[in-house]
């Protein structure tokens, strides 16, 4: 007898649908094998599927078993399968006679004792269930808060694999999962951390402004201890509140890779990633034989941050490159090529030189110009040139740390960066283009124009700078946000040498 269930399998980010054919042939030796391109994990299934089985009360089958994952030429992983498998194995072997099984998509681990464990990848997987016309989904209860996100479809959660099998044989009704997203939102889109807490530093929390105003990479430069990691931790508490197709988004990124804390429903808040600097290159922008998510994917729609930026490896900085100018990241393999989605704000930090205090006034600074030259040097140009701001972050006075008054507080930072925000809303409409950074060179032209004054100050800082073509679009574009900030239709000469100012490492070298 031969048994047939909906399953689902992934590539890159996207779930695509898996049949799971289950045939018991009663007649023959006894065996059980796993076709159509399983990897180690899914041949293993057939153990596991095997014990859970015996301790939920039902009977492995004694005869040929061949379980088919189809498509045949499609790399199955995980123990995604687990669940599915069983099922099929009971119902081929005449056990139990299914219902209703063709209306749900079903995916899930097995543990020994039959028990169900959370999988990855459950919030793409019932995309798909509703995208293919499915009942529902069949989900481990520990995933069931995810994939009741998707609007329009059942999602069964299941503690065990003999609650599975009274669901799907119309012994045991199971209330489907339904949650509230207004409230999770609302609770969960909360930070812990306000830029009050950062005393001083006003110049730079106005560059931060700029460039959440405006979706501009920024680099902070700074003696140790001057607060560069304090700021960039706490940008993500003024930049516009992600809308839900951003968090399904997102969180289907995090689901997939697996990051997705267990019993989550969304990701509420913009995901900051900071990896190490010893991070390897397909860490950070991933890879593998079956291609992962890396760190500037895992950012989608929020940021990354990366301290002590130098350090990295050349390698791994020059891999960014890609993901910064088009927001997204292809992997190519002998075989495949998967694209992931990588558009977010990049926030650098790192040291004036070696030894740290180059531009500290209270402490001498002990490397030599080579020294300092070879140090900026690890950062090349063309990735410089595709950061927007660069800002001094000077050493905090004791006055402004012993001070009683607070710094700018977070609510005011944002209430300006959600005015720029929505200028550049009405000017982009609901286009790819949502942000002043990322404006097409077409757009750039077009909302970008100077008065004479702006001209002579921009041909001037090309001249003595010798600005890159792509630096020179680069401070058109964030001219562009400090006008929307100020409100103006057109972006003037005091609005051009601020942007020429956060430049800093190209006035440097």
């Amino acid at each position: 007898m031969i048994v047939h269930l909906r399953s689902a399998g992934f590539f890159g980010i996207e779930a695509l649908p898996i049949e799971v054919e289950v045939d018991v042939a009663h007649r023959g030796f006894a065996g059980a094998m796993v076709v159509g391109l399983p990897d180690a994990a899914v041949k293993e299934s057939l153990e596991r599927v095997r014990s859970a089985l015996g301790n939920a009360g039902y009977q492995f089958p004694r005869y040929k078993t061949v379980v088919n994952l189809a498509p045949a030429d499609l790399r199955k992983e995980g123990p995604i399968f687990d669940l599915p498998i069983a099922l099929g194995v009971i119902f081929a072997n005449g056990e139990v006679v299914p219902e209703h099984i063709a209306d749900y998509l079903v995916m899930g681990e097995l543990a020994l004792d039959g028990r169900t464990r959370p999988v990855k990848g459950v919030l793409s997987a019932a995309m798909l269930a509703k995208r293919d016309g499915a009942r529902g989904i069949i989900v481990p209860a520990a995933n069931a808060v995810e994939a009741s996100v998707v609007a329009g479809l059942d999602v069964i959660p299941v503690v065990d694999l003999t609650q599975a099998v009274g669901f799907l044989s119309g012994d045991l009704p199971i209330e489907p999962v339904s949650v509230d997203l207004a409230s999770i939102f609302e609770s969960s889109s909360q930070y812990d951390c306000d830029f009050a807490d950062v005393r001083g530093q006003e110049n730079v929390k106005r560059a931060i402004i700029v460039a959440a105003g405006g979706g501009h990479n920024v680099l902070l430069v700074g003696p140790p201890g001057s607060g560069k990691t304090m700021l960039a931790k706490r940008l993500p508490t003024i930049l516009p509140p992600l809308n839900l197709e951003e968090s399904l988004e997102t969180t289907r990124i995090h689901s997939v890779s697996g990051k997705l804390r267990t019993g989550s429903a969304l990701l509420a808040t913009r995901p900051v990633r900071s990896p190490h600097h010893s991070a390897s290159t397909p860490a950070m922008v991933g890879g593998g034989s079956i291609p992962q998510a890396g760190e500037v994917s895992l950012a989608h729609h929020g940021i990354l941050f990366l301290d002590e930026f130098p350090e990295f490896t050349r390698n791994c900085l020059e891999a960014l490159r890609q993901p910064l100018e088009d927001g997204s990241v292809t992997i190519a393999r002998a075989h495949t090529t998967v694209q992931f989605p990588a558009s977010f704000m990049l926030v650098a930090a790192m040291n004036p030189c070696p030894c740290g205090y180059f531009t500290d006034p209270r402490k001498a600074c002990r490397c030599t110009s080579p020294q300092i030259d070879k140090y900026l040097a690890r950062i090349s140009g063309p990735l410089l040139d595709r950061i927007d701001i660069h800002m001094e972050v000077p050493a905090v006075s004791f006055a402004d740390l012993r001070g009683k008054q607070d710094g700018t507080p977070s609510s005011e930072m944002r209430r300006q960066v959600l005015a720029a925000r929505l200028r550049q809303r009405q000017r982009f409409g609901d286009g790819a283009v949502m942000t002043n950074a990322r404006m097409t060179s077409k757009l750039l032209r077009a909302h970008t124009a100077l008065d004479a004054a702006g001209e002579s100050v921009l041909k001037q800082a090309m001249t003595e700078l010798g600005l890159s073509a792509r630096a020179h679009d680069k401070v058109l574009r964030v001219a562009r946000t400090i006008a929307d900030l100020a409100d103006a239709d057109a972006i003037h000469a005091d609005h051009v040498s601020e942007a020429i100012h956060y430049r800093r490492l190209d006035r440097q070298l």
